[in-house]
């Protein structure tokens, strides 16, 4: 069984969703390597070690790690990532959709959330099949769960629709969503996409360009998939 971490990191103009895709086997061994990174931080630099790892909060020092220096804050966030990247099995998907491009395309567009959501499923359930095993849906929690939910049936019997419509068959169950500070692992899906979008911000300063890249560098490896969807363009 693979458990499938979802959370979404977005700007005014891209809005992405991501997923980290853990073997339930090595679901409790990663949570507790981010506990002990959540230890360390509070014995080094005083964090709660309770604190959420969550991305947008590490980087500009926001809430349990405000007066927390920069390079510390950066050094637990390596430390994170390093342990998301450790293991060889667990696999990142990242779906995106330009925001303006959907506004102009559409009258009337579906909300961008549930857009890449549907994206994101089919890629998670095309995996899931290439490892001949089944998925379990966790996602941060956002508006509208009951809809998300009604969502994944419909794709269960007609497909998710649009140029490459999948019908879903291998995601078990419903869709969960969970609190994010209760989940380790939906900080790690929050840490990872966070990351993922500060990559395309347009105009970063060299040197925190250079430390982004450094940090997505632990993970790279892992990413099986990422794709950012321009309605305005032409599907080849």
């Amino acid at each position: 069984m693979l458990l499938c971490y979802v959370d979404e990191s977005c700007t005014a103009r891209v809005y992405w969703i991501g997923a980290l895709l853990v073997p339930d086997t090595v679901a409790i061994p990663l949570s507790e390597a981010l506990d002990r990174v959540m230890v360390d931080a509070a014995k080094t630099y005083g964090v709660p070690a309770d604190a959420e790892l969550h991305g947008y909060e590490i980087f500009h020092g926001r809430r349990a790690w405000s007066g927390i220096p920069p390079r510390a804050r950066i050094a637990v966030y390596r430390s994170a990532m390093e342990a998301i990247g450790t293991p060889g099995e667990v696999a990142i998907i990242l779906r995106g959709v330009q925001r303006e491009g959907l506004s102009r395309r559409y009258p009337n567009p579906r909300p961008a959330h549930e857009v890449v959501l549907s994206h994101l499923l089919e890629r998670v359930d095309g995996y899931a099949a290439s490892k001949a095993e089944y998925a379990l849906v966790i996602a941060d929690e956002v508006p509208d769960q009951a809809g998300h939910r009604a969502d994944l049936g419909r794709y269960r019997v007609s497909g998710t629709g649009g140029y490459r419509s999948r019908r879903l068959t291998r995601i078990v169950d419903t869709l969960h969503f969970a609190p994010s500070h209760v989940s380790r692992l939906v900080q790690a899906a929050d840490l990872v996409t966070y990351l993922f979008q500060r990559l395309e911000l347009p105009g970063t300063d060299p040197r925190t360009a250079r430390v982004n890249e450094q940090l997505w560098s632990l993970v790279e490896p892992r990413r099986y998939h990422s794709w950012c969807w321009d309605p305005m363009r032409r599907q080849s």
